[in-house]
């Protein structure tokens, strides 16, 4: 396999729209915008691969008890973060850009915007001024708090109950 580099971080995957890297500070993967997104723009479609009743770091919750692994792969090297710049829409089964990015930005989501509870809980480390410090999903956030945030129709439905 030929590696090729963004900014120094060793690309491990090119998929037209973006890049898998690795960075060798963390060991951590993420993926990199290759060209230019809008807000609204679609990234990528998506479908599910393994459909399971039970969340795993990997999956993606769809449902009350409704958990995807992600077709392409490589869609989930996209990280959390408190201010992301993509939205999964797992209605309509659709990655899309929430803000303008730039070709060597990571793509980032908001967790708790798909997952009610998550099976593993972590401190956010984004950085950003906005940082609700503990990820455990939607489940754990105060409503005022995730109203500042786009949430799939399932999560929408949960906060209604």
């Amino acid at each position: 396999m030929q590696v090729q580099t963004i900014l120094n971080t060793p690309i491990i995957s090119t998929h037209g729209y973006a890049s898998v890297v690795q960075f060798s500070k963390t060991n951590e993967k993420a993926l990199i915008a290759n060209v230019l997104f809008k807000p609204g723009d679609l990234i990528a479609t998506f479908s599910s691969g393994v459909v399971q009743n039970y969340p795993t770091y990997l999956t993606v919750q769809i449902g009350e008890n409704l958990h995807i692994t992600l077709v392409p792969e490589h869609l989930q090297y996209i990280n959390h973060s408190c201010n992301p710049n993509v939205f999964f829409n797992t209605d309509t089964f659709e990655l899309t850009a929430l803000k303008n990015i730039i070709p060597g930005d990571e793509l980032t989501f908001f967790y708790p915007s798909t997952e009610w509870q998550m099976t593993q809980q972590f401190t956010c480390n984004c950085g950003s001024v906005n940082c609700i410090d503990k990820i455990q999903g939607a489940a754990f956030i105060n409503k005022t708090i995730l109203k500042s945030y786009k949430l799939t129709g399932f999560i929408n439905k949960m906060l209604q109950q």
